[in-house]
């Protein structure tokens, strides 16, 4: 809670209260008194109370000069009313656990599974990480993994500690036919998790005109299409029909120097097909060589997909002038009654 005077100016007419307490002194000092032939008994009955506090009604008329000058300014109480409203955005995080992604890299000076660093770099893209990354704040997240079928971990919540946890918990999985990788599975849960949480935000705001600002699926594997019921073709057709973005992140796998030009040619091929999958979309594919470069990526998805906040201010004032104008009012009055009454005088 603030205060503001709307004319403070008004207050410098204060000064000239002091200066009537002197013209009142003056005057009383040099006002023509009671003539007697006995003064010494005068002076021996002493002052009385009402002469003792003969200064009462000049105090009266100070303080009440004093409200009304503060009224006339016009104090004022402000009221802060600010309405912020946030653009609602949706991503489904995909996260491939085939087996490949058990293979050993190095990130931030550590070695570690792929997985381990991909883990790492999801978490500050969900909560920031201080710099490239300013975190997901206000955003609806979902957590899906695959290998040979695809799993929500975590359906589209706004609670990112408990999507964190989730993601901490993700591992490969211990038995060989559940390593292979389901890309299109992964892709058609993920889309059709956000068009179920949509249509069920229309449902309970009543408003069937509702629409999410924007709804993506991020996707990150190191490898290619090989089991599932789907193709990410398939799933990209759907995906465009209820307006929702599929953005792929290919993390190309090590390979040995006689396995390098096969491995070239089927990174070149799975490459294009993600391109044009994400493309189709309204979308974005990546392939990265380094796992080191896994930040500048997400770190341009963050820009792409970031909500706008629009703020609208307005203030208003309680005005208080009312009241102190009043209570100057009654002061000025009472020190009217006390002049002409207690403290009258007769010369």
């Amino acid at each position: 809670m603030s205060w503001q005077l709307a004319y403070p100016w008004v207050l410098y007419f204060g000064l000239l209260i002091p200066t009537i307490w002197i013209v009142q002194m003056v005057r009383s000092r040099y006002r023509t008194g009671m003539m007697s032939s006995t003064p010494s008994r005068i002076a021996a009955a002493g002052g009385s109370a009402r002469t003792m506090t003969a200064w009462m009604p000049t105090l009266l008329w100070s303080i009440a000069a004093g409200l009304i000058l503060i009224a006339i300014a016009r104090p004022q109480e402000i009221l802060d009313n600010t309405t912020t409203t946030r653009d609602a955005i949706a991503l489904e995080l995909v996260v491939d656990r085939s087996g490949s992604m058990d293979e050993r890299v190095r990130f931030g000076g550590r070695e570690m599974s792929r997985l381990e660093a991909v883990k790492g770099v999801l978490k500050e893209f969900i909560v920031g990480d201080g710099a490239q990354l300013k975190g997901r704040e206000g955003d609806l997240l979902g957590l899906i993994v695959f290998g040979s079928f695809a799993d929500t971990l975590m359906p589209l919540t706004q609670s990112h500690d408990a999507l964190v946890e989730a993601l901490g918990r993700v591992e490969i999985p211990k038995i060989k036919r559940e390593q292979y990788t389901a890309i299109g599975d992964a892709l058609m849960l993920a889309i059709a998790r956000l068009k179920a949480s949509e249509d069920a935000m229309k449902r309970d705001m009543d408003d069937p005109e509702f629409e999410l600002k924007s709804k993506a699926v991020i996707l990150l594997t190191d490898g290619s299409n090989t089991v599932g019921n789907y193709s990410p073709k398939t799933a990209a057709g759907l995906a465009k029909d209820w307006g929702i973005k599929i953005y792929i992140i290919g993390v190309h796998g090590n390979s040995n120097a006689w396995q390098q030009a096969s491995e070239r040619i089927r990174n070149q091929q799975n490459d294009q097909e993600m391109t044009r999958v994400a493309q189709y979309t309204g979308g974005q594919y990546w392939g990265v060589d380094r796992i080191g470069d896994l930040q500048q990526v997400y770190a341009q998805i963050d820009e792409l997909e970031r909500s706008s906040i629009e703020t609208t201010e307005s203030t208003t004032y309680r005005e208080w002038y009312q009241p102190i104008a009043i209570a100057g009012l009654g002061m000025y009055v009472l020190s009217s009654l006390l002049s002409g009454v207690v403290y009258r005088r007769v010369l």
